[in-house]
């Protein structure tokens, strides 16, 4: 579903990623794992149009390249980002109702879908999202992604700064995704939950990719955990 190859991008004039490449296929969960500043998250940026980039993107063997974020999204990608850009002076359910594209029929989720995912959503959605603690914000940011129907979710670090009981939910919400067909680029650091969902791993490293496989083959490269991964 989605392609990318020799995809080099640039921060004004820094250099950021050398030539990444990698695929992604229908209902598959792939990891994108690596140090802070490996460049996990500018790939991200590169593949929704958020930043200067080069080489070829594809998405279902369209050429996206050049496009603005927001096209690409009504293409059918899905961007949960890292800083879980939620609007903080809306409600939980105002938040979920702007994620959706027209007027969300048709759609593989709704707010039932959402609320039976994660209860605490549900009481608190006439909550304004802005006092959610990060945890509830993190749910709240996945949900509302869902809710435009994506058939591929890139999500960036989604685990971070959650607690082990959530780590958890987020697993097992990352399941029901694949079980519905969606695609999924994980951006993560925490091996755990990635090699436990994940299909396939890849490991990038100053802005290359520098591992491509099975979970259970990275368990078995030492050389790459030690030298790509384990601080």
């Amino acid at each position: 579903m989605l392609k990318v190859d020799n995809l080099h991008a640039y921060y004004g004039k820094s250099h950021v990623l050398h030539g990444v490449h990698f695929e992604v296929g229908k209902g598959e969960i792939v990891a994108l794992l690596g140090r802070n500043g490996s460049g996990r998250s500018t790939t991200a940026k590169a593949v929704m149009g958020m930043v200067d980039c080069q080489g070829t993107v594809q998405w279902q063997g369209r050429d996206i390249m050049g496009k603005k974020p927001y096209e690409i999204a009504h293409l059918g990608l899905g961007y949960v980002p890292e800083n879980r850009d939620i609007f903080p002076t809306l409600t939980v359910h105002q938040n979920l109702m702007l994620g959706q594209k027209g007027s969300g029929k048709g759609s593989r989720w709704s707010f039932d879908d959402m609320y039976g995912m994660f209860p605490r959503l549900k009481e608190r959605q006439h909550t304004e999202a802005g006092v959610l603690s990060g945890g509830e914000q993190q749910m709240l940011t996945l949900c509302r992604t869902l809710m435009g129907d994506p058939d591929l979710i890139i999500i960036d670090e989604p685990t971070e700064g959650l607690a082990p009981k959530i780590v958890e939910l987020v697993g097992e919400y990352l399941q029901k995704l694949k079980a519905r067909g969606i695609s999924v680029l994980l951006i993560e650091q925490k091996l755990t939950i990635a090699m436990k969902v994940s299909d396939r791993a890849l490991v990038m490293g100053h802005g290359s990719i520098v591992f491509q496989g099975t979970p259970d083959s990275l368990r078995a490269d030492a050389y790459i955990r030690k030298e790509w991964l384990e601080v």
